[in-house]
């Protein structure tokens, strides 16, 4: 089931990205005291009360300028709208109702979809007059809040949660692989999946940005059960010339945060550019299986050093997925395009793989020994204890006397010892430091 969407959206300059970033609990959008700063849509998994959900911030609606990128930007609002499952609608108390905020309220109301009204910058609650007159928006009673001092968002996401789709069982079997297939636009997603399924299920072209949805389609080989999912090309910001684009991203993150392998397509004559980078790296913080698959092979003027030549540099230019098992295909001619079914049965298992606590243990203290925990002057880290608490991706948590004193590089030599003794190949491992039993820390 993929996390619910949640759309900001008011007219400009009312405070959507300070309350996108006090939800997401960062600064990942720009603030700035001149209108039209937010121009594109950033979206951003948050977590309230133990529900998940992605937030979207949107540039803000003004639908009486004519400027093109006042335009664009109001058709990115309106799809982000429509691609919601709820919408908070962000209104400026100290500037009172304003005649943009009903053309807001109306294209809301005809969207039919569940929407909070909240009123932005209240900082003082004794003076109710402030929310009164936006009630004639007719979206409900508005809640005040001040989202640069954090004032009553707790109720506001209250009030969101109710509004949010109820939680449902995925659609499919537990024994399901759900596999994304996810790169830039003509890598030759949509080829591979043809391939695979034998037969032109998904609309291919090479023209990019033909497959504009994500695709679920079910099949089966050699026993297994696969839910394969052919998603939009993601592009660079500067490259998304057309809105239904920008729209099909946030679908293609979907069907990422819903699956258990993503391929990793690659084009083998481009080679690995900075969107690839990003592509991959949602699928890491996803805390996905992955499979990186290079495409068009048959293109490429090899000889017997090529594949390693190849590899090397998709090693350097990736070198946050080294635990990544790489596969070089063609999907136009099927050449190695079932080896990739393999590499998803292995990495998904490497996925949910479990170390019994004492052979854990036994690792742990044998890395210690070989090289001592990080100090702080007169204080050394001690690393007491481990256990495994979860899989999907494997979760570890180490106890220890002081977390502070961990450096990443630490945690990284940790990671390397499990991979060297267990693999783990294709997947991520996450570490959780505890002092004692109370206090936590997620890295």
């Amino acid at each position: 089931m993929p996390k619910p969407v949640v759309a900001i959206v008011g007219r400009p300059n009312v405070g959507k990205s300070t309350l996108f970033n006090r939800i997401a609990g960062g600064r990942m959008a720009i603030v700035q005291g001149e209108p039209g700063v937010t121009r594109d849509r950033l979206y951003r998994d948050a977590e309230w009360s133990g529900r998940s959900f992605t937030v979207v911030d949107t540039g803000g609606l003004d639908f009486h300028e004519e400027d093109e990128i006042i335009q664009g930007v109001r058709r990115q609002a309106e799809l982000a709208i429509r691609e919601a499952d709820a919408i908070l609608f962000v209104v400026d108390a100290r500037a009172g109702l304003n005649p943009y905020d009903e053309d807001v309220a109306v294209l809301i109301r005809r969207s039919r979809k569940p929407a909070l009204l909240v009123v932005n910058k209240v900082e003082k609650y004794d003076q109710p007059n402030q929310i009164y007159e936006f009630y004639r928006l007719g979206l409900g009673e508005p809640v005040p809040v001040s989202a640069a001092e954090g004032l009553n968002t707790g109720d506001m996401l209250d009030k969101l949660l109710e509004l949010l789709p109820p939680e449902e069982k995925g659609q499919y079997d537990e024994d399901v692989i759900k596999i994304a297939v996810v790169g830039r636009p003509n890598v030759g997603k949509s080829s591979l999946v043809n391939y695979v399924l034998g037969e032109e299920r998904v609309l291919v072209s090479n023209i990019p940005g033909t497959t504009r949805d994500a695709i679920d389609t079910y099949f089966e080989r050699a026993e297994r059960n696969y839910v394969i999912i052919d998603t939009a090309g993601m592009r660079r910001k500067s490259r998304i010339g057309h809105n239904t684009e920008k729209y099909s991203v946030i679908r293609a993150l979907r069907a990422v945060d819903r699956s258990d392998v993503v391929l990793i397509m690659l084009d083998a004559v481009e080679g690995v550019t900075d969107q690839d980078k990003r592509i991959a790296g949602f699928a890491l913080e996803a805390g996905k299986a992955m499979v990186i698959v290079v495409n068009k092979w048959d293109l490429v003027v090899k000889d017997d050093r090529t594949i390693n030549f190849y590899t090397e540099r998709i090693r350097q230019e990736l070198a946050f997925l080294k635990y990544v098992p790489v596969v070089f295909i063609s999907a136009l001619t099927g050449k190695r395009v079932f080896k990739v079914l393999e590499l998803v049965d292995f990495v998904a298992e490497q996925n949910s793989a479990r170390i019994n606590t004492a052979d854990l243990n036994v690792l742990l203290r044998e890395a210690t020994r070989q090289n001592p925990p990080p100090a702080d002057r007169a204080r050394r880290l001690k690393i007491l204890y481990a256990t495994q608490s979860g899989v999907k991706p494997p979760r570890f948590i180490l106890f220890c006397n002081n977390p502070e004193l961990m450096h990443f590089s630490y945690l990284r030599y940790l990671e390397n010892q499990l991979r060297q003794a267990y693999g783990f190949e294709g997947t991520p491992i996450r570490f959780i430091l505890r002092k004692r039993v109370k206090e936590a820390r997620t890295v």
